[in-house]
């Protein structure tokens, strides 16, 4: 990672110990801390559990999963497209993710793809070039958002059932370790409306956190646990994949 003394924590902190959506509005809207919670946490368990050797963050940005993994490797490769909006001063290489990626083949023993898949234009294309620049039994970790809104407009060209994660993965030659999904219903339609009323003038921001903070207590409770297990399977929030090279 370039400027690597400069990195501080951006879309995700640690808070008591847990990887968390930050509170920043600069750096994460309100109504998007719910499903950057859920991603936060399946991250924080997946990378601890497999991250290692030689990590490639593809469609970095900010890096925001640096902290998570940072004791657990030996160097982060930093890629992501070139955004003349945006300058990023952590990247090593600006790639176009739609083209064949500028690395030799066998040289990562982890890949971290978040929140990008659904921006790619020729999905196996990436599938197999992970699969090409990753060492025999490399990992990829990865998520994708399936119920949410248009987003990076006019960058957002799919959403994928796991059954679909499933088809990409068995292709280009990966076996699936997990398929999470991350949020139920309930969560689905606090996100929804969390983006809807966030809208509202003067009290929209409040009323995006109030009904945030309504679905954490109401998933306390044994019936809020029940319906988000028995949803998720059907209505989710998004996805967490973990796959591993096998030739």
């Amino acid at each position: 990672m370039k400027n690597i003394q400069k990195w501080k924590p951006s879309k995700y902190v640690y808070k008591n110990g847990k990887l968390r959506a930050s509170k920043n509005k600069k750096e994460l809207g309100i109504s998007s801390r719910l499903i950057a919670d859920l991603v936060a946490e399946f991250y924080d368990s997946k990378l601890q559990k497999y991250a290692r050797g030689d990590l490639v963050d593809l469609g970095c940005g900010k890096v925001p999963l640096y902290e998570a993994y940072k004791d657990k490797i030996n160097k982060c490769i930093c890629v992501d497209w070139d955004n003349p909006f945006h300058e990023n001063e952590f990247l090593d290489m600006n790639v176009d993710l739609n083209k064949n990626l500028p690395f030799e083949n066998n040289v990562f023993d982890t890949i971290i793809l978040s929140d990008v898949l659904e921006h790619i234009q020729d999905p196996i294309l990436l599938w197999n070039e992970m699969n090409r620049i990753l060492r025999k039994d490399g990992i990829l970790i990865m998520n994708v958002p399936f119920h949410y809104w248009i987003h990076d407009s006019p960058f957002d060209y799919y959403r994928y059932t796991r059954y679909a994660l499933e088809y990409f993965a068995n292709k280009s030659n990966f076996q699936i370790i997990s398929i999470d999904e991350l949020g139920g219903v309930v969560e689905i339609l606090t996100d929804f409306i969390s983006k809807i009323i966030s809208k509202i003038p003067l009290i929209g921001k409040f009323l995006a956190m109030s009904i945030q903070w309504c679905n954490l207590q109401f998933l306390k409770l044994k019936i809020g646990k029940k319906l988000k297990t028995e949803t998720s399977k059907h209505f989710v929030l998004s996805y967490g994949l973990v796959a591993k090279k096998i030739n």
